[in-house]
């Protein structure tokens, strides 16, 4: 029964969760704008306000940065005056005001700020750590005009009454709460906690993203489950009693608050009472007693029944309390009275423990685990009066949810030094996030930065079309005298080589009426070849499409091979490139400036490899626009976002000063990484940027990529993760040796931190894998700084990309244009956000284009063969 009492509560936690279902669910999970636990380093003075059953207690606490080991705490009690239970709102927060001022004068006499947490251990529904508005009171309390109000203003207004103006409502929050704060350290977290006094209720750290009614998706969010409604719905029918439904119906709430009255101090002497007289109506029970008095509501407290249940002194204690009613109780009857107030104490720590468990499996689903250790704070009343509540409480969530381990960690000081804390956490937060949003501020750009991005792009791809201009542009629009796209008829078998990277890719392709088919080999190029002498470069390419054709018994055959070579080159023809400069790591000698198929086929004569016949020389991005071309013939653009970043168009050759010619269009590549080298983009270029570029082999060169691609995205976060710690924002100020480390931190990381769903305990894992000591909230942290980070790549690409569409589109004298880019590279196509990053801006930058993204499936080598192919078309024709 105790499992689906747990499956129940379950769902009923989801509902309340879900934005679909809460306004009509019983639980309702209500956030509390608490996102973290301490760590540690809260330090200062807090005052807090502890609104309680029949008293207001008044604490301020000194935190050290100590770990909140040794707080320095004052506090003084304030009875509550009966009537204003009862009263006016305003009178019961004009009179917590009252102790404020009475309890500061006493204790000091500066005027410095001083936050305030204020304890209010209602049902409330909050918006921000500081607004709530009382949802119902309860617990004897039932003041006038408080309900639906922001309870924060009412007692700020009143504090301000006061001439308190130093003293600022800071956070709110209930006991519960406050329960899981106090029992909190860095080492040691509380994540759930569980109050058992008169009442019930309980909270727990959920994923943010599962909170639903709230915007926040990053990190985790405190709940607090108003599970003292439980059963409301009839959920608990088939385990509520005669004895129980008595309880509830003189009740000041008949059938509200049903798991409540099963668990809370409040009603567990009214159970047993019922008991008593329907045992005492059958005979079993105070033979020859006047048993009238059982009738009578309160007329045995849950006091006595903790008393009672005690194994040494229960009896004697049963017999007094018995016969101060007037009973004559037998031997016997004590006995059964025992056993009848142990059973429904009993039962009351099992159903806590079915909820426990609850919670516990929601965790350890939402979380991804197969197995959740934590900590859970206990306080109240019944759990601290009688030990063997916290026993059962513990054996029976350990069957429940065998795959949870949870330790119950009493709470220390009830609820107040939880509020401070909570307190001080949220000032820490606000502090982190100030200098959090003041470090990314320059990397988050506006509309209007990424506008002028555009319309600097444009300016400089007027000027590298132009014959007299193009030495002026960073944008160099290299004419790669490709002059078609793929139409379909082109049929034969090419041999394709795709270098752009430290890997080399060999094909054979072939080009048939029913489609492409394609068998490849990926070789590997070792750092010291890439950053050796030219010869050895291309003796290595050499020898590996030896190896390529000899696997595919091609050694015999001449085939015409397309080259993709993914660097900038200043193209005079269509197998003649000449580089102009190395870029992605690679710095082999005696090649800027030489012609790459004359280096291939020079090699190629060295190893006496003759049957080479080398008919076109195309970058990654044309090859990647030719390959999509294949597929779709809007396909006119062709984008790579990888290690490096680059983008083709077709241009219309009247447009193309550098090349002889008016007719048709030609393929440009733009070579735009190199975009902002003659300083156009400096405004947007941060400290970290400047960090980047400085260590890289071309220090001022390719900048536009290092603000996009896959090779610097990972370097950016780590110098900003590096700035983070010195600010002490980040794994608590300690130094992280192995963040000094270049390129420690990958850009693959990014893609993986920044999937969707992603539960942050493995992003936590993810950084100690490379040693870092990371919080759950650091997680957080590092996780927002990947996604500014990728975020501002995706919009600059799409600047960029703006810039050419609307280039074309106003080229053919067109209203909209519908055009498809290519697109193909790890980051465009692993990271998960990207691709949607990119389209959404580009929507916005440039409206009149529709624009369809195509990936290349084949990579880059599958267009070079069909650049070859278009060619002998040609030749052919």
């Amino acid at each position: 029964m105790l499992q689906v009492v747990k499956g129940r509560m379950m769902q009923a936690m989801s509902n309340g969760l879900s934005r679909q279902t809460h306004t009509q669910a019983n639980v309702q999970m209500l956030p509390t704008y608490i996102c973290s636990t301490p760590n540690g380093t809260e330090e200062g003075n807090v005052l807090v306000v502890e609104l309680c059953q029949s008293h207001v207690r008044i604490l301020l606490m000194t935190l050290l940065g100590d770990g909140n080991q040794s707080p320095h705490m004052t506090d003084k009690i304030f009875d509550i005056p009966g009537d204003s239970m009862q009263g006016p709102g305003e009178a019961l927060f004009d009179f917590i005001a009252q102790c404020v001022r009475q309890f500061l004068a006493g204790v000091t006499s500066t005027e410095e700020y001083l936050p305030l947490g204020f304890v209010f251990p209602f049902s409330c529904k909050q918006t921000q750590l500081n607004k709530a508005e009382l949802l119902s009171w309860s617990k004897g309390f039932s003041c006038s005009d408080v309900e639906g109000k922001d309870v924060v203003q009412l007692l700020q207004s009143a504090i301000n009454k006061q001439e308190l103006f130093h003293v600022e409502v800071v956070a709110l929050m209930n006991d519960t709460v406050g329960t899981m704060m106090t029992c909190s350290t860095r080492e040691r977290p509380c994540e759930v906690a569980l109050v058992v006094d008169k009442g019930t209720n309980s909270c727990f750290m959920a994923e943010a993203q599962y909170v639903e009614m709230v915007e926040e998706t990053n990190g985790r969010m405190c709940v607090n489950i108003e599970w003292g409604c439980f059963g409301d719905d009839d959920a608990l029918n088939d385990i509520l009693t005669p004895y129980d439904q008595r309880a509830d119906q003189e009740s000041s709430n008949p059938g509200k608050r049903r798991f409540e009255k099963l668990v809370g101090s409040l009603y567990l002497g009214d159970i047993v009472r019922h008991t008593l007289m329907a045992l005492s109506a059958e005979k079993a029970l105070f033979i020859g007693s006047n048993v009238t008095v059982l009738g009578t509501k309160g007329a045995l407290k849950t006091q006595q029944v903790l008393e009672i249940i005690d194994t040494e002194e229960g009896m004697a204690k049963a017999r007094v309390a018995l016969e101060a009613l007037g009973l004559r109780p037998s031997e016997r009857d004590c006995c059964r009275v025992q056993q009848i107030c142990r059973a429904v104490v009993s039962r009351s720590a099992a159903l806590c423990a079915a909820g426990l468990a609850a919670i516990l499996g929601y965790i350890r689903h939402s979380r991804g685990l197969e197995r959740l250790v934590i900590n859970v704070a206990v306080d109240g009343e019944l759990y601290r009066a009688h030990s063997r509540f916290g026993e059962i409480l513990q054996s029976v969530t350990g069957l429940l949810a065998p795959e949870c381990m949870a330790a119950l960690v009493p709470s220390v000081d009830g609820t107040g030094r939880g509020a401070a804390i909570v307190t001080a956490v949220a000032l820490r937060l606000a502090d982190q996030r100030r200098e959090m949003d003041q470090l990314l501020a320059p990397l988050r750009l506006s509309r209007t930065d990424l506008e002028r991005v555009q319309a600097l792009m444009r300016q400089e791809m007027e000027l590298g079309l132009g014959q007299e201009t193009n030495a002026n542009s960073s944008v160099r629009m290299l004419p790669t005298y490709v002059r078609g796209t793929p139409d379909g008829t082109e049929r034969g078998e090419f041999l394709a080589l795709d270098l752009g990277g430290t890997n080399f890719r060999v094909l054979v392709v072939r080009v048939a009426e029913d489609g492409i088919r394609m068998a490849s080999e990926i070789y590997l190029i070792p750092t010291n070849i890439m950053q050796g002498t030219g010869e050895a470069l291309f003796d290595h390419i050499i020898d590996c499409i030896m190896d390529f054709q000899l696997k595919q018994d091609l050694m015999e055959q001449v085939l015409p091979l397309g080259f993709t070579f993914s660097f900038p080159c200043q193209q005079l023809g269509l197998d003649k490139a000449v580089l102009l400069t190395w870029t992605k790591g690679f710095s082999a000698s005696g090649c800027v400036g030489e012609d790459v198929v004359q280096l291939l086929r020079e090699a190629a004569r060295r190893k006496q490899h003759l049957a080479l016949k080398v008919v076109a020389v195309v970058n990654d991005t044309v090859g990647t626009m030719m390959s999509c071309g294949y597929d779709d013939p809007k396909c006119e653009i062709g984008l790579i976002v990888g290690t490096g970043t680059n983008a083709c168009y077709m241009e219309e050759m009247q447009n193309v000063g550098t090349v002889e010619g008016e007719q048709g269009r030609m393929c440009i590549n733009m070579e735009w990484g190199a975009f902002g080298d003659n300083g156009c983009l400096d405004h947007i270029f941060t400290d970290f940027d400047r960090l980047v570029d400085e260590k890289t082999i071309n220090p001022g060169k390719q900048r536009f990529e290092k603000l996009i691609s896959g090779m610097y995205l990972g370097e950016i976060v780590r110098y900003i993760l590096l700035a983070l710690v010195e600010k002490q924002v980040l794994f608590r100020g300690k130094p992280c040796p192995r963040l000094q480390t270049r390129d420690i931190f990958k850009t693959k990381f990014l893609s993986t931190i920044e999937i969707d769903g992603l539960a942050l305990q493995q992003v936590q894992a993810i950084l100690q894998d490379l040693e870092l000591d990371a919080s759950f909230e650091d997680s957080v942290l590092v996780r927002e700084v990947c996604q500014t980070v990728s975020l501002r790549a995706a919009q600059l690409c799409a600047a960029g990309l703006a810039a050419v569409v609307e280039k074309m589109r106003e080229n053919r004298g067109l209203s909209q244009l519908a055009v498809t880019v290519g697109v193909d590279g790890t980051l465009y196509k692993v990271h998960p956000c990207f691709s949607q990053h990119l389209q959404k801006m580009l929507r916005e930058l440039a409206p009149n284009c529709t624009v369809t993204f195509l990936q290349s499936e084949d990579g880059s080598g599958k267009g070079a063969a069909l650049v070859a192919a278009v060619a002998c078309r040609g030749a052919e024709s």
